[in-house]
């Protein structure tokens, strides 16, 4: 391996934003040759209200649909029916929208959906018939 004859050239200055500002307070001498830890934040954070909001919405929409089911089987098909339309919501939200509210349908519907399916277990388990067909 040859060894590199002349100097390296220079660094690249750092992006902006990455050096504090002047007005910054100096850190203490141990760490001043050390560069400033850039901060990072979460351009859209999910706040607790707007997935309180999903939550209640998507709830009171499992409540409708579920009241339109008058035995355990038509339950079930209108639970999973409002459950892939609140998932193809929150996914539609996810990426267009609000993702506080997103996340809130989506586990509104999980948990209504999970609620369902073990009302169907329980009644397959205990009668050993399906009761979806």
């Amino acid at each position: 391996m040859a060894d590199r004859r002349g100097s390296w050239p220079a660094a690249l200055p750092p992006p902006p934003g990455y050096l504090p500002p002047r007005n910054a307070p100096q850190p203490s001498p141990q760490f001043a040759a050390m560069p400033p830890r850039p901060t990072y934040r979460e351009p859209h954070p999910v706040t607790a209200a707007p997935f309180l909001t999903g939550l209640a919405a998507t709830t009171a929409w499992f409540v409708l649909f579920g009241s339109l089911g008058s035995s355990l089987a038509s339950y079930a098909w209108w639970t999973i029916g409002a459950a892939l339309a609140a998932w193809a919501v929150a996914l539609l939200l996810a990426v267009l929208g609000d993702r506080g509210v997103a996340v809130g349908v989506a586990v509104a519907s999980g948990l209504a959906l999970s609620i369902a399916l073990l009302f169907v277990t329980l009644r397959w388990v205990a009668t050993y018939d399906w009761p979806l067909w």
